[in-house]
């Protein structure tokens, strides 16, 4: 069996390897597992491991958010998922979200008010939330790299990166308040 190690990026409170296990079988086919081994921080200030499988469901929820632009929220990805995986719990969901985020493989947007919407690119980018619908999509430009000198004049740290959400209304509400005040001009009832 030979083992190889790969160092990932990951959150500060993780630092991982990958350890791709490959063994042979009968014959000259050769399979793989993957196994993940997080090293975390505990409350007392030391390290221990923790193996982490390979996950399906996990696989799948990152596969689906990578095909998604509307940022869905966790119970639009579980609607999505349970067609695949109808045993699939919304906790599994939830869970694996919070994993995928903590590592960093997905982007959490947090919104006034309303549901946690997810991101699979990670890349850096805007996004955009209409107040009349709640509809979230990426607002594409140039990322702003001087809001981060900005702010580190105002902060002792080091400032990494910033997320940045504009809010106002899309161009589908702006058409239907324009159509209703047109037909209310009109007297026409919707």
């Amino acid at each position: 069996m030979i083992l190889i190690f790969m160092q990932m990026p990951m959150k500060r409170k993780y630092a991982a390897k990958v350890v791709y296990r490959r063994a042979a079988s009968r014959g000259s086919n050769l399979f793989y597992s993957i196994v993940l081994a997080v090293r975390k921080k505990s409350r007392k200030g030391e390290f221990w491991l923790k193996q982490i499988k390979y996950s399906r469901q996990r696989e799948a929820i990152k596969i689906f958010l990578a095909g998604c632009i509307d940022h869905p929220t966790a119970d639009m990805i579980y609607m999505a998922i349970r067609e695949e995986y109808p045993n699939i719990s919304l906790g599994t969901v939830y869970r694996n979200l919070s994993f995928l985020v903590d590592r960093g493989e997905i982007l959490k947007l947090s919104l006034e008010g309303k549901a946690d919407r997810f991101d699979g690119n990670i890349n850096p980018h805007y996004h955009f939330c209409c107040k009349s619908c709640g509809a979230v999509s990426d607002l594409e430009m140039p990322e702003q790299m001087e809001i981060n000198r900005l702010a580190e004049r105002y902060f002792d740290g080091k400032i990494e990166g910033h997320q940045l959400i504009f809010y106002g209304q899309c161009s589908d509400c702006l058409k239907e308040k324009m159509q209703i005040e047109k037909n209310y001009k009109l007297g026409i009832d919707k």
